[in-house]
This record gives C-alpha cells, structure tokens and sequence, in this order.
C-alpha cells in the first residue's frame, strides 16, 4: 500500500519542472495582461495630474496605509516589468516628499527585481549554467568573483535597461544576498533626483508641462554617477593588478 503512493522520478519531474517555471510564468502572464486589458494607456503624467486631488487627499486620510500600498505596486510594477518605473518613482516623491518618497520606491523596486531575478533563476539558471560552455562558464565565474561592483556600477549608470539587469544576474549565478545588496545600494542615487523632481509635480502640472525625464543625462547629474562607478570599480581593478603582479 504504501509503495503504491509513492513518486516515482518520472512522475516527480514534471511536478517538479511545472513548480520551478510556476513563478516566471506567473510573472510573464502578469505582463501579457497588462497590455491585453489596455492598461498602459493609463501609465502616463496625464492620469497622474487628472487624479492627483484624489491621491493626495486618500495619502492624507491614510497616513500609515498608503506608504505600504505604494511599495506593493511598485513591487508588481517592477515585478512584471511593467513601464512606467520613472513615472512610478515620481510619484513617490510627490506623493511623499523627496526623502519618504524616494526611500519607498527604493524598498520597491528592490522588492520587485528580486522577485524577477528569484524567478529568473528558478526557471532557468541552474540548467542555463549547466549547458553553459567553458567560455560562458568562465564569463560567470569572472562576474561572480566581483558581483556586487559589477551590479553597483549597472545600477548606478543605467546603461542597460532595469529588467535586463534584474534577469541577467541570475544566469550568471550571483547570491542573492549580493544581488538585493548591489541593487538596493546601486539605485539610491537615481531614485533621490527623480523623487526631488516629482515633490515639485504639482507646480509642473499647474503649468501645463510635464517634467524632464533626461535629468540622469544631464552632465551635473551624470557625471557624478560616473564617477561613484568608478569607484565601485575599484576592487575589481586591484585584483587585476594584484592578479597581474603575482602572476
């Protein structure tokens, strides 16, 4: 009898493949219903400043709630992958102030490229690493050995886009602690300008414009990024040196 109700490898493995690509599907889906029920037409400075008296009249009536309402929509906004991240981290700042209002869309959109990069690498990582070529293999030992300077510098600069950095890391196999590290500390610095910029929405929609979106191209705001990059390169480029010397 109790032989009988035991899992048999076979009958285990696609349980077991079904449950690791549960959480990317799960992720996926969300997206694909996002754009199938029409609701990106609402992520733009329009709906914002259409409804702004409401928002900040709900935020005032619900102090404590609403902080937390924010972060779990940031979280499914980056979770998804969905636009409007930049929008999303404006309206923080107006919503909350500069300093309240960044810090919550850090804790948000650290929260959802973790659930991205989790999902990621329980679908695909370990079977990716392990079809991996020597080269490929090589590529993601050099990127694990200085992970965290390597993920500060693609979040400090944006050079790529957010959800390519949060999927990424996960093939190449970086601890997660290293990851929700590198990210939380990487966006703190983008995240700042555009809450300043959003705490002086109401003033911008009252003038009929919408508010610069190139700010982190500017050299006053780029430069400085640069340079903390740089920085964050550091260690990587000691150990080469080191590397070199010894050898």
């Amino acid at each position: 009898m109790l032989s009988a109700l035991k899992t048999t490898p076979e009958t285990a493995r696609p349980t077991s493949t079904l449950l690791r690509w549960l959480p990317l599907a799960c992720l996926l889906g969300g997206l694909a219903a996002f754009f199938a029920l029409g609701l990106d037409a609402y992520v733009n400075f329009a709906t914002l400043a259409r409804h702004r008296a409401e928002l900040l009249r709900w935020v005032q009536a619900n102090a404590l709630l609403a902080p937390l309402v924010y972060i779990v929509v940031y979280i499914a906004a980056v979770g998804f992958s969905l636009p409007g991240g930049v929008l999303l981290t404006l309206t923080g700042g107006f919503l909350f102030g500069p300093i309240f209002g960044a810090l919550c869309a850090i804790v948000g959109a650290t929260g959802g490229a973790t659930a991205v990069y989790l999902a990621a690498r329980t679908a695909l990582g370990d079977r990716l690493r392990a079809q991996a070529g020597t080269a490929l293999q090589r590529m993601q030992e050099g990127f694990r050995r200085d992970a965290f300077s390597y993920l500060l510098v693609l979040r400090l600069v944006p050079l790529f886009p957010f959800f390519l950095v949060n999927i990424v890391p996960a093939f190449a196999g970086v601890p997660t602690r290293i990851y929700v590290l590198a990210t939380f500390i990487g966006i703190i610095p983008g995240t700042f300008v555009f809450a300043s910029v959003g705490n002086g929405l109401g003033a911008v929609f009252d003038a009929g414009q919408t508010p610069d979106l190139g700010l982190l191209a500017k050299p006053e705001i780029l430069l400085p990024l640069i340079g903390l990059a740089l920085l964050a390169l550091i260690p990587v480029g000691y150990r080469y040196w080191k590397g070199r010397a010894d050898g």
